[in-house]
């Protein structure tokens, strides 16, 4: 009888796992089709900033651990890259060189660009890189997003008055506008 109870176990144990590890995850044709095709999402779900102070900050808050990594997958912050428009919504910590007082819209990463040029290459192990220069942003000068072939992505940006910073998350399918009546 206790055979037959350790065999049982054993099945259930090893359906649990089959179901946890059939997660849904992009295969590698569907993230190469999505990023050749200059309309995906980046949603960011971490964020990386670079200045000690921060980190600082940070370590020194009650109930927090002392990585340096903050978890954004509460908000709705994403990079939409589309053929006539590039909408980015990132939240920035760290330090600007050049604040402007007043304007809580620039303390982020919040804009719309109609000028900009996308390059594409391939890095190593299949891993596809989309470099983004804008143009008509005078805060923003280039985005880079590596995607891997599951779908995961790192993006980072480079400004012209603040210490850089990178994201962590995954890119999607665009969601369809909607046309205002």
């Amino acid at each position: 009888m206790k055979k037959y109870i350790s065999i049982i176990f054993i099945f259930g144990f090893l359906m649990i796992f089959q179901n946890c590890s059939s997660q849904t995850q992009p295969d590698s044709k569907s993230v190469e089709t999505l990023i050749n095709s200059d309309d995906f999402s980046f949603r960011a779900e971490r964020a990386t900033p670079t200045n000690y102070d921060v980190i600082n900050v940070m370590n020194s808050l009650p109930n927090t651990t002392s990585t340096r990594i903050l978890d954004l997958s509460g908000g709705n912050y994403s990079i939409d890259l589309r053929k006539d428009k590039l909408d980015v919504t990132l939240p920035y910590f760290g330090r600007v060189f050049n604040p402007s007082y007043g304007n809580s819209n620039q303390n982020s990463y919040r804009f719309t660009s109609k000028d900009f040029v996308v390059t594409k290459s391939q890095g190593r192990k299949g891993k596809s890189i989309v470099k983004i220069k804008v143009k008509d942003q005078s805060t923003v000068d280039e985005i880079t997003i590596e995607v891997f072939k599951n779908g995961k992505a790192f993006t980072s940006i480079r400004s012209n008055d603040r210490q850089p910073i990178s994201y962590d998350g995954y890119i999607t399918k665009n969601e369809e506008q909607k046309e205002k009546p």
